[in-house]
C-alpha cells in the first residue's frame, strides 16, 4: 500500500504549509532504518521506490501487536509476513510528477533463488527459509528473526527488478495497523462504493454511495477480494482511489497544519514504517514541493491471464515480463532494452541438458528430456533429484549470466537460472518441481512457452486513477 508515499507528501504539505524544516525531521526521526539490501546503482531518469504493505503480527521495530490490534486487524495468530500489497513507484528525476505501478499479489513471475512462484511469495518463503536454517546453525532466534528478515526483502527487491526491469532505488514497507493509524491520523478517508457490500471474510459492509471511513473500516475496504468481478485487480482499483483521495485531500485542503494531526500521524509513521538506511528522505522531499493531486497517478502493470493455473491446480495472475518491462519504462519515456542484447543466443545443438525430477509426476524428467531435444538440445542425464526439497522449478548452472542456461530456461517457458557453485561451467541442469508446466508437462497443451494459457484473453489495464479530481471516484 502506498503508506510510505503517502507520509512522504504529508510532510511536503507540512512544509507547503510553513511548517519548519525540523518538524519534518522530527516526522521521520523515529522510522526504523535498514540496510544492506542491494539497492541503487541504475540510471533511468526516475528514483524508484519499492513500498510493500507487508501482513505482520508485529510493529516496525518487531514488537508484537496486541490482542486488540490484532483483532481490530483481523489479523488471527498465524506466523508470516506476507507482502499483499507491492508497489513500484516512479518519480522522475525533476520530481514534478509520480506514479505509482501496482503489482498484483498473485503475479507469477520468476523468484531469484527459488523459482517461479507468486510474486508475494518472495518475502515470506525467503525469510522462512534463511530463518530455518539459521536456527538450525545455532544462530539465536532474534539475531535468525533480523537476518531472515533482511533475506526476505532483499529477495523481493530482486524480484521486483527481474520482472520489472527497474533497478529499485529505495524501499519502504508499512505494516497493516500502519495503514490504519495514518488513515485516523489526518482524520479518515472518503470512498464510493457503486453497490453495497457484505463480505465477511475481510470485513467489509458498507452501503452504496459516498461515505467516510475511519481506520479500521478503511483496512476492510482495501483489503476485500471476494466477491469482486475481478478478484485482486478489483482490489487494486480499491487501494489506487483510496491513496488518491487521501494523497489528494492531503495536498488541496492542507488538513496537516494541524499539530494534533502531526502527532498522531509522526506516532503512526514511527511505529509503523521501515525505510531503508541511504533515503535522504528530506532531500527527496525538497524535489517533490511542486507536486500537485493531478500530478500523481495509480496505475496497475498489464496482466495476460487473470485466471491462470498452474499445473498443480495453483490459482495465479500471469504476466508477460517484456510487456512489463515495456510498460514500466514507458511510464518516464524510456524504451526497455532488450533482454536478448546482454549476451549472444546460445545454439542449442551446443548445450546438453541433464533433467531431473524432484516433484511427484512420474516420467516428467523423460518428457521434459524429450521436449528440449525436440528443440534442437542434446539429452544429458535423465533421473531424479537428489539435492534435497525445492519450492520452484529452475535451471542450474554455475553462472546465472551463462547464454546455455538461459537458452535451456528460456525454452521451457522462462524458467529461473540459479547459480550452482559446484557445477562445472560447461554443465547445465534442469530441476522440475510440482509448479513446472512448460514444454513436456501435461499441461503443456494448455500454456505455451511463456506459461501464459492461450485461451486467455490479456486483461485490458483500468484507466489511470489520479489524486487531482473532486471527491472519491466510484468503484465496485
Amino acid at each position: 500500500m502506498l503508506h510510505a508515499f503517502v507520509a512522504a507528501v504529508a510532510a511536503v504539505v507540512l512544509v507547503i504549509t510553513g511548517f519548519a524544516w525540523h518538524s519534518v525531521d522530527s516526522l521521520i526521526a523515529n522510522i526504523e532504518r535498514i540496510g544492506d539490501l542491494g539497492l541503487g546503482g541504475g540510471r533511468d531518469g526516475a528514483v524508484d521506490i519499492l513500498l510493500v504493505g507487508v501482513d505482520s503480527r508485529t510493529d516496525a521495530h518487531g514488537n508484537p501487536l496486541t490482542n486488540a490490534e490484532r483483532a481490530m486487524l483481523h489479523a488471527g495468530d498465524e506466523v508470516g509476513t506476507n507482502t499483499d500489497t507491492i508497489v513500484l513507484v516512479r518519480v522522475p528525476n525533476d520530481g514534478r510528477s509520480a506514479t505509482a505501478i501496482s503489482l498484483p499479489r498473485d503475479s507469477y513471475v520468476d523468484i531469484p533463488g527459488i523459482g517461479t512462484g507468486k510474486i508475494n511469495s518472495a518475502y515470506g518463503v525467503t525469510k522462512e527459509a534463511e530463518r530455518e536454517k539459521l536456527i538450525e546453525q545455532g544462530v539465536p532466534e532474534a539475531e535468525a528473526e533480523r537476518q531472515s528478515t533482511k533475506a526476505g526483502r532483499q529477495a523481493l527487491i530482486k524480484t521486483v527488478a527481474t520482472l520489472t526491469g527497474i533497478t529499485v532505488d529505495h524501499y519502504a514497507e508499512v505494516s497493516l495497523l500502519g495503514f490504519v493509524l495514518l488513515t485516523d491520523a489526518v482524520g479518515g478517508v472518503e470512498v464510493c462504493l457503486n453497490n453495497p457490500v457484505d463480505e465477511w471474510m475481510s470485513g467489509a459492509e458498507f452501503p452504496a454511495g459516498r461515505q467516510r471511513l475511519d481506520g479500521p473500516r478503511a483496512l476492510s475496504f482495501v483489503r476485500q477480494r471476494h466477491d469482486l468481478q475481478r478478484g485482486d485487480l478489483d482490489r487494486i482499483v480499491r487501494q489506487q482511489v483510496f491513496m488518491a483521495q487521501l494523497v489528494g485531500q492531503m495536498l488541496s485542503a492542507k488538513m496537516l497544519a494541524n499539530p494534533a494531526r502531526l502527532s498522531h500521524l509522526s506516532e503512526a509513521v514511527g511505529r509503523t514504517v521501515v525505510l531503508d538506511e541511504d533515503w535522504d528522505v528530506v532531500a527527496f522531499l525538497q524535489q517533490l514541493q511542486d507536486l500537485s493531486g493531478g500530478q500523481v497517478q495509480f496505475e496497475t502493470i498489464p496482466v495476460t491471464d487473470l485466471n491462470g493455473t498452474t499445473s498443480d491446480g495453483e490459482s495465479v495472475v500471469r504476466v508477460d515480463p517484456k510487456a512489463v518491462k515495456s510498460y514500466v519504462a514507458s511510464l518516464v519515456g524510456e524504451q526497455a532494452e532488450a533482454e536478448e542484447v546482454s549476451a549472444p543466443a546460445a545454439d542449442p545443438a551446443t548445450v546438453t541438458v541433464n533433467v531431473l525430477n524432484a516433484g511427484g509426476v512420474g516420467g516428467l524428467a523423460a518428457q521434459v528430456s524429450q521436449a528440449l531435444a525436440a528443440k534442437g538440445f542434446q539429452a544429458g542425464r535423465v533421473g531424479n533429484y537428489s539435492g534435497g526439497s525445492v519450492t520452484g522449478s529452475r535451471v542450474l548452472a554455475a553462472d546465472t549470466a551463462d547464454p546455455k542456461a538461459k537458452a535451456v530456461a528460456e525454452a521451457l517457458g522462462k524458467l529461473t537460472v540459479v547459480a550452482d557453485p559446484s557445477m562445472s561451467p560447461d554443465s547445465v541442469s534442469v530441476v522440475l518441481a510440482s509448479d513446472y508446466s512448460g514444454p513436456g508437462s501435461a499441461a503443456s497443451t494448455m500454456f505455451d512457452l511463456s506459461g501464459t494459457s492461450t485461451s486467455a484473453t490479456p486483461v485490458p489495464p483500468a484507466p489511470p486513477i489520479d489524486a487531482g479530481q473532486n471527491g472519491p471516484k466510484c468503484v465496485n
